[in-house]
């Protein structure tokens, strides 16, 4: 697998320019799917009349496995023990190895708005753990992604610097989000999930 080092000026691109799995419309959605992104969606992503994601109305084709799924990544980004700012570093991180440009522009807006994360972090989080001047902290988050999505696994000496700051919980956590979205990244990329149209191009490259 490369590293961050050789990724560094890289600029995210979509896997497929089109669809293979076109996502559906309000009309089209099996009415349990319409109750789950409209009136069951979370708060955080906004009222039940908000515009649906390209990613949710593709998982629409799904209907059973998308109402198990939601709660597990419900949890994953909202119900989460990591700190914000921890588990947007560890997504990010994620995302970008995994080349998902729908995953990574959606969460550098979670990472700026919600998460208190700068430009100069979200570098960082694309040139990986060895980047000057980031601090050990930084460093060993981004290494433990790049340890999981390489090995599947965290070595003993930074599992030990990392239960040093974190919980058992937030420890599960890390590796659950680092799972998931790994997963949600094949899915998106593979599926060829399009970003949609009012942010393409303005998260995944302007910074």
């Amino acid at each position: 697998m490369a590293t961050g080092a050789n990724r560094a000026q890289d600029k995210l691109t979509p896997r497929l320019a089109q669809p293979r799995v076109p996502p559906l419309e309000p009309h089209q959605w099996d009415p349990a799917v319409g109750e789950l992104l409209t009136r069951g969606r979370p708060p955080e992503f906004g009222d039940g009349d908000q515009p649906v994601f390209n990613v949710f109305k593709t998982l629409a084709h799904y209907p059973a496995a998308m109402r198990r799924l939601a709660p597990w990544g419900n949890h994953v980004l909202f119900k989460s023990s990591l700190p914000p700012r921890e588990r947007e570093m560890v997504i990010l991180r994620a995302g970008w190895l995994a080349r998902a440009e729908y995953e990574f522009a959606h969460h550098v807006e979670i990472a700026l708005e919600q998460a208190g994360l700068s430009d100069a972090d979200i570098a960082a989080i694309k040139t990986g753990p060895e980047t000057p001047g980031l601090s050990p902290e930084d460093s060993d988050l981004l290494r433990a992604v790049d340890d999981l999505v390489a090995n599947a696994f965290i070595s003993d000496p930074l599992w030990g610097r990392l239960a040093e700051r974190f919980t058992i919980q937030q420890l599960m956590d890390l590796i659950f989000a680092v799972g998931h979205y790994t997963m949600m990244s094949m899915v998106l990329n593979t599926l060829g999930v399009q970003l949609e149209r009012m942010e393409s191009g303005s998260r995944t490259n302007a910074r």
